[in-house]
């Protein structure tokens, strides 16, 4: 074993778990992370919650509950996995009062089916926040075009957001951008911009999985050398934007007005590609006020084989914009890919959250008291 997820942490970059279960919760596995592994917040998305939930450990007894009471499918699963992002956050809650309210954080996401009407996505995060009910809880929304204007408004409501499946720098310059508009509203109807926290999550992995499939296609020695170096590339340039965002005039002002920096996060850091270091999108993305949430794989390599050696970050933007450049050079289009990724990262979800709800219903059916 190393000590690498500490040091991790001394770099300043937070240990997100990218998974949540009630198993976990009610078997002390949680707490056991908090404790031993430098964990200090918790992911959920509708995959999660679609493999948690269909394992059945843990949900028989309230399954059966909900079923007797004969409420519909989709209120079934929002009370479950409601109960468990409550619950986590009260295992986190330690944390969330240390870090005075920067980490010790669970991520809960709106109906992935939402994700492109923007009123429904605010109704939806007002409800998860109203339901959780806990200060250290962050309310997911994706960052589709619909859902800019819904961070803004859900921000200026004084609720904090996880901004996910960002994939371009285009939109992620988008999604901050939407978070300041958000704490200017928020600053005009005389909120506590302290209170209000939100990350963005990048996300890393899928972005070398489509590229490589493309330079595999091309196959010359040429396009096969810039294998694995997309997905690294595009993030240390999403960082490059966060240092540029926020030292601007425009978030000066909100800084004297005690606001939070918006974090980048590094989602889908665990390797898709067996041939890469399963710890790749760990040990190259190390840079203060960073968020890197991990499969209990990528965490686990991590603790055995990272290789932690300060900031991987700093320095490399010149570099990083020649390997997305040469990609490009090849005749592989960087907007086509984050246009398709951010569109299959929808329906995936939305795929997810569908065989939720067939699986649920399917539990309540079963469960279902015999008339009398």
């Amino acid at each position: 074993m190393t000590d690498a997820l500490k040091r991790l942490s001394e770099e300043g970059v937070a240990i997100w778990l990218d998974d949540l279960s009630r198993k976990r919760i009610t078997s002390g596995n949680l707490a056991e992370l908090i404790d031993q592994q430098h964990v200090v917040g918790v992911t959920t998305n509708p995959t999660i919650f679609q493999k948690a939930i269909s394992s059945g450990d843990g949900y028989e007894s309230q399954l059966t509950d909900l079923a007797a009471r004969k409420v519909t499918v989709e209120e079934a699963v929002r009370m479950i996995t409601t109960a468990d992002v409550r619950d986590a956050a009260d295992i986190l809650r330690p944390v969330f009062d240390a870090t005075d309210g920067q980490d010790g954080r669970v991520s809960i996401e709106v109906d992935p089916r939402l994700a492109h009407h923007t009123k429904a996505t605010v109704a939806e995060a007002k409800q998860l926040a109203w339901l959780v009910d806990r200060p250290n809880t962050l309310i997911k929304i994706p960052a589709t075009r619909a859902g800019l204007p819904a961070i803004t408004e859900v921000i200026g409501l004084g609720i904090s957001v996880n901004v996910t499946l960002i994939f371009s720098l285009e939109r992620y310059r988008e999604v901050m951008d939407a978070y300041l508009a958000g704490l200017e509203k928020a600053k005009e109807r005389g909120l506590d911009l302290s209170k209000i926290h939100s990350v963005a999550s990048f996300f890393v992995s899928r972005v070398d999985t489509e590229i490589d499939k493309r330079l595999d296609g091309i196959g010359t020695d040429e396009a096969k050398a810039l294998k694995g170096k997309s997905a690294v590339a595009n993030a240390r340039l999403a960082y490059e934007a966060y240092e540029e965002v926020f030292s601007s005039d425009r978030w000066l002002a909100l800084d004297k007005a005690q606001a939070n920096k918006q974090r980048p996060l590094w989602a889908s850091t665990g390797v898709k590609d067996p041939a890469y270091k399963a710890t790749l999108y760990v040990d190259d993305l190390v840079a203060p006020n960073t968020v890197n949430t991990m499969p209990e794989a990528t965490l686990q390599a991590t603790e055995e084989s990272g290789s932690i050696t300060g900031n991987t970050i700093a320095g490399t933007y010149e570099q990083a914009r020649a390997d997305l450049d040469a990609v490009g050079k090849l005749g592989i289009s960087y907007d086509d890919v984050v246009q398709l990724l951010e569109d299959e990262g929808v329906d995936k979800f939305e795929a997810s959250w569908n065989d939720l709800l067939k699986s649920t219903q399917a539990e309540l059916e079963r469960l279902a008291p015999t008339e009398g």
